[in-house]
């Protein structure tokens, strides 16, 4: 059972972890490092899921925080079937908190991602399910809907190390007036923001849970009106 408050922090080990993994991407090599797998990188990433989960129900209620792989932990082994790239495993930490009544990724969330040198920040839905993609087409395109996510949107990039994310489609969608305000956001296929950049020095102690939270918060609103509206 994981202590509430008993997150410290990631270490210089964690790092080293996924920079030696890079560089010696097999299953021998994993196996014979599970065990600094699992006290170095899963301990506290479990440890951090159990903190932020608390923390972030103060801006999402009913916010989804399971300190398990394949839930709020992803899990290190790539997904090969249909990749050229055959390396067995990821070379970085991901983490996912959501909130909704569909399955995990087809919700709106917070997302935490390290590797060997950096960390991304994002919130919002990476990608939406295709049943939702009407729905989220009709809210970014309804007068008062879509005049309340384009100025959440244009609040949160305002900081100009936010970026948008989710931009996918060349054309407007057929049945969607291409002169709509929101025109750009009906050629998406995600709507999230994100923040990317070096691993900062917070990282290595309990300070990163109010770095990434006072990050997560930002992006708040673009969660919620996800999950108001869309799901």
């Amino acid at each position: 059972m994981i202590k509430k408050e008993s997150f410290h922090g990631f270490t210089k080990e964690t790092f080293k972890f996924f920079k030696d993994l890079e560089e010696n991407n097999t299953r021998e090599w994993f196996e014979e490092n599970r065990t600094l797998y699992e006290k170095n990188v899963m301990e506290p990433a479990q440890e951090f899921v159990m903190e932020m989960g608390e923390r972030l129900k103060s801006i999402s209620p009913k916010i989804v925080a399971i300190p398990k792989t394949d839930k709020s932990i992803f899990r290190i082994y790539r997904d090969v079937r249909f990749s050229k790239d055959k390396t067995p495993y990821k070379t970085h930490l991901g983490i996912f908190f959501w909130e909704g009544p569909r399955k995990k990724l087809g919700n709106p969330g917070y997302y935490l991602q390290l590797d060997k040198s950096s960390v991304l920040i994002a919130g919002g839905l990476y990608t939406l399910p295709s049943e939702l993609l009407k729905p989220y087409r009709d809210a970014v395109s309804d007068p008062q809907k879509g005049a309340e996510i384009a100025k959440i949107l244009k609040k949160i990039t305002k900081n100009t190390s936010y970026k948008l994310g989710g931009n996918h489609y060349k054309r407007v969608p057929r049945g969607y007036n291409s002169e709509n305000p929101n025109v750009d956001l009906l050629l998406h296929k995600g709507l999230y923001v994100y923040y990317e950049g070096p691993i900062p020095k917070e990282v290595y102690s309990p300070d990163f849970l109010d770095y990434s939270f006072g990050i997560f918060k930002d992006m708040s609103s673009l969660h919620n009106w996800l999950r108001d509206n869309i799901i």
